[in-house]
């Protein structure tokens, strides 16, 4: 039985899919896998909350099975559209024939963009509740978070949140369901705020005011449609999306992500130079090749860290295509008011660091220095870069 029963009454569905490779088509999920959850509640009326993405209809319908005949299923709520929660409906809505989908306004008209759905639909209002028997739901809009159309819905009964993809992670759960089975909640910490940065950390403004609608309400469960289902400490998955959104301008933690391309060496010997300056200022620093590096495991170390190292050799008069993409990819997240350090290798001419400043001034990067150097690194350059990376490291306390 994969449904767990979290209140008497209520069941989620935890299905894992380990067999996706990229997460929306482009984060990936290959080696950790991701959970689609949806929840049942049994009362007076059969309430289905989220659904799941379509080739995991049939674990969800089985699952739905042990709980009560699919057919019985009085509403959905459906609280966001993408496919990932619901690409499932078609099928429930025709083995379900007197379920009516709950949803925001804004969900409506997708209904019938993605699914063709015009009938059946009932939209809410902010702050409706409705009473399916021994307990009342609460429609809670949370706009952007991270779809316009995106709601959360309350149970005041049981001081449940389903929060859908607020509060969610990667990872697939290996037999356990809740953050108090958990044996490495560190991990699943880890693959929520880089799911955050890869997923979320653009809106995050929305994210912080759809904290602030639920400042206040009794919460003892946070159930998310990814990973895993908080109920020992429920706060403290808000308190880190709320951390996290606070990161959005640029003032995150002491840190420094150190980004390097190199076609023969020669920046890359510098690069390690330039670590050991920021390492003897016992400041961390991760470092990444952005070659060989997906974007989706660098976004969490840019996003939560206040300084940003780049290195890069000129290539045929302009960036490293490789890190041009890992920086117009970060500038596309939004990832705010960093302080930076520059440095690379160039030919016969430079052209590099022109085109870091035409991708990184929109999104208000601090270049405090630079070390350009040609052909390879001198004994001076390097000794520049240790005391360089260094004072860098250093400035980021102040």
């Amino acid at each position: 039985m994969i449904a767990t029963e979290i209140r008497n009454g209520i069941y989620g569905i935890s299905v894992n899919d380990r067999t996706t490779d990229l997460f929306e088509g482009l984060w990936p999920i290959e080696k950790e896998g991701v959970t689609y959850n949806s929840y049942i509640i049994d009362d007076e009326k059969k309430i289905l909350i989220d659904l799941i993405k379509e080739f995991k209809t049939d674990e969800l319908l089985e699952n739905i099975g042990e709980i009560f005949d699919p057919a019985e299923l009085d509403i959905i709520v459906m609280n966001h559209m993408e496919p990932d929660h619901t690409g499932a409906v078609k099928t429930v809505m025709r083995i379900a024939p007197k379920a009516i989908i709950y949803c925001t306004p804004k969900a409506v008209p997708m209904l019938e963009q993605f699914y063709g759905l015009t009938e059946r639909i009932h939209p809410v209002a902010d702050g409706e509740i409705l009473n399916i028997g021994k307990r009342e739901l609460t429609f809670v809009h949370t706009p952007f978070v991270h779809w316009p159309e995106t709601m959360m819905t309350y149970s005041g009964t049981d001081k449940v949140l389903f929060s859908c993809d607020a509060f969610g992670g990667y990872g697939a759960l290996n037999g356990f369901n809740f953050d108090d089975e958990c044996t490495d909640i560190e991990y699943y910490k880890k693959e929520s705020l880089r799911y955050y940065s890869n997923i979320v950390a653009k809106f995050s403004k929305p994210v912080l005011t759809a904290i602030g609608k639920l400042d206040g309400v009794p919460i003892e469960v946070i159930a998310p449609s990814h990973g895993l289902i908080w109920r020992k400490n429920p706060a403290h998955i808000v308190e880190l999306y709320s951390k996290w959104a606070g990161y959005a301008d640029g003032r995150a933690e002491v840190g420094v992500t150190l980004l390097y391309g190199s076609m023969y060496g020669n920046t890359e010997r510098m690069m390690n130079f330039m670590a050991k300056g920021v390492a003897s200022a016992g400041v961390p620093v991760e470092i990444f090749d952005v070659a060989r590096t997906h974007t989706s495991y660098i976004l969490p170390s840019l996003w939560s860290k206040r300084g940003v190292i780049i290195g890069a050799p000129t290539y045929e008069g302009a960036l490293f295509p490789a890190m041009a993409s890992k920086l117009e990819e970060a500038a596309i997240k939004r990832v705010m008011g960093k302080k930076t350090v520059v440095f690379g290798s160039h030919g016969w001419s430079g052209g590099a660091l022109k085109r870091i400043k035409e991708i990184i001034d929109p999104v208000k990067w601090d270049i405090v220095d630079t070390i350009q150097f040609n052909g390879g690194p001198t004994e001076a350059d390097l000794d520049a870069a240790v005391e360089c990376g260094k004072k860098f490291a250093e400035s980021l306390a102040d």
